[in-house]
């Protein structure tokens, strides 16, 4: 009769019985290539997104145990375009009519059957020019506090107008971020209408993203023309998922009137 051998030196295989994701995570170790999906599978995830809460402190953000992908950047950067882009809903998140004037972290649950096992975050647009300086500060705060602190905190995707480059304001949430990165938080500069530059442009715009992005990534995106989408759908879900699955229960989700403008 067959008999199957552990070797000595080997640690016994985990209990049947152990079936939490703390438990099990059979996707560590694997390179980050043989975790990226097929297009339509991220794409179809991406599409399951729907609001979920809205916080105008970080004491009213609910603590979380699934990944979260937070969204910044300036106003008028795409950011509101940016994310109905890539989850295929054109009014998911909304650009306020005066950007600045929406000052709250809007977050929205991905995942299939109403089971949570992601969340992006859209952090208000900043440096708009008509929002009091006061409230400039306080967000300037907030945000770096909610960088900084946000356990479950994955990954940051900054965006940028490649047309202006990099403002004051970016470098600052640059250095704010940097030691997280350094510690492995995933971050990408995302260059926004990149469909406004030539080629030669579009190239040297992301060779400079790319010095620039302090230990992270860059990409061109144009929502227009789809350029990038499929990447960065692609590296969403690596991001969120490269740790094996991490599910939250179904969240009670306000009505649809009830979801707030996100800033653009």
């Amino acid at each position: 009769m067959t008999q199957n051998h552990t070797p000595a030196n080997t640690p016994a295989s985990p209990s049947a019985d152990a079936k939490s994701p703390q438990a099990r995570k059979p996707n560590a170790g694997k390179s980050p290539d043989s975790l990226t999906p097929d297009v339509k599978i991220a794409h179809g995830w991406l599409h399951t997104a729907r609001f979920l809460t809205t916080a105008p402190q970080l004491e009213h953000l609910p603590a979380l145990d699934v990944p979260e992908v937070a969204f910044v950047g300036r106003s008028n950067a795409g950011k509101s375009t940016c994310i109905n882009t890539l989850t295929q809903q054109k009014r998911l998140a909304f650009a306020s009519k005066t950007p600045g004037r929406t000052q709250s972290i809007n977050l929205f649950s991905l995942g299939k059957q109403g089971i949570t096992d992601a969340v992006l975050a859209d952090l208000p647009g900043y440096g708009y020019a008509a929002v009091p300086r006061e409230a400039k500060l306080r967000w300037q705060r907030v945000m770096g506090n909610y960088l900084l602190t946000r356990e479950n905190l994955k990954g940051v995707v900054l965006l940028i107008d490649p047309r202006l480059g990099l403002t004051e304001l970016d470098e600052i949430l640059l250095e704010v971020i940097r030691p997280r990165v350094e510690e492995g938080l995933k971050f990408l500069v995302l260059l926004t209408k990149s469909d406004k530059l030539n080629h030669a442009e579009a190239q040297k715009a992301l060779s400079i993203a790319r010095l620039q992005s302090g230990g992270g990534e860059a990409r061109l995106f144009s929502a227009l023309k789809k350029k990038g989408l499929d990447e960065v759908a692609q590296m969403l879900w690596r991001w969120t998922h490269e740790d094996g699955p991490a599910v939250a229960a179904p969240v009670a989700e306000p009505e649809p009137e009830d979801e707030p403008p996100a800033l653009d």
